[in-house]
């Protein structure tokens, strides 16, 4: 079956329609949120940035690349940064995972070994499959990232607002680093607003 091109006017209205679904979501400054996080992170002794290519994380890395106090270490998958992270942990350093969403369904093995040996994992968690999401293959892993990091001990803090965020790093930051436990930063599609993709 032949499908005929789709019309200039067409084309546009799709992309307006696309650009007020984004603004729509209320999304903010990767940039500044971006700065936000780094920066708590960086003030609270987090010197290892583990990542995978992520569009949501991006800014967060250059920001970690950019800083003396800091490294970033590029991964081939998201089980890399749960054992750098956990390795940085036992010798006295402090590390935070950067992941897309569908990367939690790489990281249960690894993730008992660090609830077996309590060591307080830190991630940041960049959401596919929820608010505003436009691919179908996105929704399964979306919907499993917080059954799955509960289920292996990971509390998991949810931000969807901009005036939550900085409460929200604090809140991960304590309970990675006071109480000692493992803990997700959560950032929903209606905070980085959903992508069009």
């Amino acid at each position: 079956m032949r499908h005929s091109p789709v019309g200039h006017a067409e084309g546009e209205g799709r992309v307006r329609s696309a650009l007020r679904f984004r603004r729509m979501t209320g999304a903010v400054s990767r940039e500044d949120f971006s700065r936000r996080i780094f920066d708590r992170l960086a003030d609270a002794g987090v010197t290892l940035f583990t990542h995978v290519p992520d569009f949501g994380n991006d800014e967060l890395v250059k920001m970690a690349e950019a800083d003396n106090r800091t490294t970033a270490v590029l991964l081939s998958s998201e089980q890399e940064g749960v054992a750098l992270c956990a390795g940085a942990d036992l010798v006295g350093g402090r590390g935070v995972l950067l992941m897309q969403s569908s990367g939690v369904g790489n990281c249960p093995t690894m993730l008992s070994l660090v609830r077996g040996g309590r060591v307080p994992m830190r991630r940041i968690v960049t959401m596919r499959g929820d608010y505003g999401e436009q691919h179908p293959r996105q929704y399964p892993m979306g919907q499993a990232v917080e059954p799955v990091l509960e289920a292996m001990g990971i509390q998991c803090i949810r931000v969807e607002r901009d005036e939550e965020l900085d409460q929200a790093t604090d809140s991960a930051i304590s309970t990675a680093f006071a109480a000692g436990q493992g803990v997700a930063l959560i950032l929903s599609q209606k905070f980085l607003g959903a992508k069009a993709f």
